[in-house]
C-alpha cells in the first residue's frame, strides 16, 4: 500500500519509459527549425524533413550565393505542394562575422605551442603559419593574452577541425598567437570569434543589405533572423531596412551571439519579434558553467514576453552519426523543459549526413519532455507575472486555457486574423495543440486587391503549440454565427482527419463575435 502511494507521487512512471512512443499527425508542440544547404537541397530530402517534423526552413547567407538559395527555395516549393505541409523561411544573415581566407582549399595543419599570425592581407596564401582574415581592424581589438577561436562553420571548440589561439603581441595590423591545440582546418570557411571583443561592424552589413533587397524581397521572407545582434537599436534599423523593400510583415529574430547581446538583452526583446540563442559563439564568449544559466534565464524572459525562443547546437554529433550522443538527448529534452519554442538545427542538416533521421529524432525527445511538463506551475507563473488588470484579450486567452486544461479538451481552436490571439493562448502553453484557423482579410492599395492571412499562418509554425490552417476568405474572423459555425465544421474536420479530434472529445473554440470575445466548450457527438 505504501509503494503504490509512492507510484501514484511520481511525476514519471518507471513503465513508461519502456511503453514506445505513440506517433501522431503532430511530432511534437515543439517545433524544428532546419538549415538547407549541401546536403538537404533535393526534393526527396526536404520532403523527408517536412515529413519528419521540420515546420521552418533556414537560409543561411554565410555560405552559398543567391542562386544557390533560389533553387533550394524552388525544391523546398515542391516539397511543400508534394506533402501538403506549411514551412516558413527564414533568411539568416551573415553579419559582421570574421573568416579565415583560404583561397586554396587545402587542409592547413596548425600545430600546438607553435607561433601563427593573422593578418588582414588577403591576397597572401593560408599556411600553417599564417592565416588571412576578413577584416583589418582585428590588431585594434585585442591585446597579449586575448582568446581567439577559430573553427568550421558553427563550432564547440573540441573538436579537430577547430583551434583556440591566444594573443602573444600586436605587429602593426597583424596579430601573432600561440596555437593551443593542435587542428586540421580544411575547407574554404572558417570562422573566427574573438572571447569579449566588441568587434566594430555594422551587424548589417552591405552584402546583408544586398541579399534582403534581392532574394529576401523577391521570395516574402517570413522571418529575419539578424545574426550578431548587439543592441536594441540593431533589430530597429534592420525593421526600418526592410520595409522599404515592402518586407513590413516580416518578423525579425535576433540572434544572440556574444556577451554583448546578452548585456542589452532585455531591451533586444522589448524590439524583436523573437530570440534565438545561438549557443555555438556564446558558449566561447561565456565560461561553460554559466551557458545553461543563460539559456534557462533567457528562455524564461522570452516565455513572459510572450514571444518565440529558439535554441540552436543540440545535436552536434549527428552532423556524422545517425544517433546523438545521451548528453545531447538530454540537452533537447533540457531546451524543452526551459520552455524553447523551437529548436534550431544548422550544420546537423545543412552538410549532416542524416538530416532526415535528426529531425525526426529531434521531435521524438521533444515529444517526450513535453510529457513532463510542468503546465501547472508554467501557467501560474505566467498569470501571476502578466498582474491585474489583464487587459481584454490576454484575459480570455488565459482562461481559455484554463478552461481546456480543466474538461480536458482534446484541442484549442482559435480564429484569427492577426494571429495575435493564437500566440497568446499558445504563450500559456496549453497540453494540448492549439488549432489556429487564420481568417484571411482583404485588402487594397486601390490598385488591385490583395488577400493578408498566408504571413500570419506560416509565422505561428515557429511557435511552440500552435498549429495553423487558412480558412476560406468568404468568412470573416468577425462575422455572422452562421458563418462562424460552418468555418469551424471545417476546422474539427480537419482535427479529426489528423487524429487529433476523436467521437466524445471535447473542444474549446475561442472566436470574435461583433466586439465581444467569446470562448466555449463543444462536445463532440459520435
Amino acid at each position: 500500500m505504501h509503494s503504490n502511494h509512492l507510484l501514484l507521487e511520481e511525476p514519471i512512471r518507471m513503465a513508461s519509459i519502456l511503453e514506445p512512443s505513440k506517433p501522431s499527425f503532430f511530432p511534437a508542440m515543439t517545433k524544428i527549425v532546419g538549415t538547407l544547404g549541401p546536403n538537404s537541397r533535393s526534393v526527396e530530402i526536404i520532403s523527408g524533413c517536412l515529413q519528419a517534423g521540420m515546420s521552418v526552413a533556414r537560409f543561411d547567407f554565410s555560405l552559398g550565393d543567391t542562386q544557390f538559395h533560389q533553387e533550394t527555395l524552388e525544391n523546398l516549393r515542391t516539397a511543400v505542394k508534394n506533402t501538403k505541409k506549411l514551412c516558413a523561411v527564414m533568411l539568416d544573415t551573415g553579419g559582421p562575422e570574421l573568416q579565415v581566407v583560404n583561397k586554396t582549399k587545402h587542409p592547413i595543419p596548425l600545430q600546438a605551442d607553435t607561433l601563427v599570425i593573422l593578418t588582414p592581407d588577403q591576397e597572401k596564401e593560408a599556411t600553417s603559419n599564417l592565416l588571412p582574415i576578413n577584416f583589418s581592424g582585428l590588431s585594434k581589438a585585442v591585446k597579449k593574452g586575448d582568446t581567439i577561436f577559430i573553427g568550421q562553420y558553427l563550432f564547440t571548440g573540441n573538436e579537430t577541425t577547430s583551434v583556440w589561439l591566444e594573443v602573444s603581441e600586436v605587429n602593426g595590423d597583424d596579430v601573432v598567437c600561440l596555437i593551443k591545440n593542435s587542428a586540421t582546418l580544411s575547407g574554404s570557411l572558417y570562422t573566427l570569434h574573438v572571447s569579449q571583443i566588441r568587434i566594430d561592424l555594422p551587424t548589417l552589413t552591405d552584402k546583408d543589405k544586398e541579399v534582403i533587397r534581392t532574394w529576401g524581397a523577391r521570395n516574402n521572407i517570413d522571418f529575419l533572423s539578424l545574426s550578431y545582434t548587439r543592441h536594441a537599436e540593431d533589430i530597429r534599423h534592420a525593421r526600418e531596412f526592410i520595409s522599404k523593400f515592402g518586407l513590413h510583415q516580416t518578423q525579425i529574430f535576433a540572434k544572440i551571439e556574444n556577451v554583448e547581446g546578452l548585456t542589452h538583452f532585455d531591451e533586444i526583446l522589448k524590439e524583436a519579434d523573437g530570440i534565438i540563442l545561438s549557443r555555438g559563439n556564446l558558449g566561447i564568449d561565456l565560461p561553460p558553467e554559466k551557458v545553461f544559466l543563460f539559456q534557462k534565464a533567457a528562455v524564461y524572459k522570452c516565455n513572459m514576453a510572450g514571444k518565440a525562443a529558439v535554441v540552436t547546437r543540440v545535436v552536434d554529433s549527428m552532423t556524422d552519426n545517425l544517433r546523438p550522443t545521451r548528453a545531447e538527448a538530454t540537452d533537447v529534452a533540457n531546451a524543452v523543459l526551459d520552455g524553447s519554442d523551437a529548436i534550431l538545427l544548422g550544420a546537423e542538416t545543412l552538410r549532416g549526413l542524416y538530416p532526415v533521421e535528426t529531425i525526426s529524432i529531434v521531435g521524438k525527445i521533444s515529444a517526450e519532455a513535453e510529457k513532463v511538463f510542468n503546465h501547472d506551475l508554467y501557467y501560474k507563473n505566467t498569470v501571476k507575472y502578466v498582474g491585474e488588470p489583464m487587459t481584454h484579450l490576454e484575459s480570455i486567452a488565459s482562461s481559455a486555457v484554463r478552461a481546456a486544461i480543466k474538461v480536458k479538451a482534446s484541442v484549442i481552436i482559435c480564429f484569427t486574423s492577426s494571429g495575435r490571439a493564437a500566440r497568446l493562448i499558445a504563450k500559456y502553453r496549453p497540453t494540448m495543440p492549439v488549432l489556429s484557423v487564420v481568417i484571411p482579410r482583404l485588402q487594397t492599395n486601390q490598385l488591385c486587391w490583395t488577400f493578408t492571412g498566408a504571413f500570419e499562418a506560416r509565422q505561428s509554425l515557429i511557435v511552440r503549440g500552435l498549429f495553423p490552417m487558412l480558412a476560406d476568405p468568404r468568412h470573416p474572423a468577425e462575422s455572422t454565427n452562421a458563418a462562424n459555425e460552418s468555418i469551424l465544421k471545417v476546422a474539427l474536420d480537419h482535427g479529426k482527419a489528423s487524429g487529433v479530434i476523436k467521437p466524445h472529445d471535447r473542444v474549446v473554440v475561442f472566436q470574435k463575435v461583433g466586439d465581444a470575445s467569446l470562448v466555449k466548450i463543444i462536445e463532440l457527438e459520435d
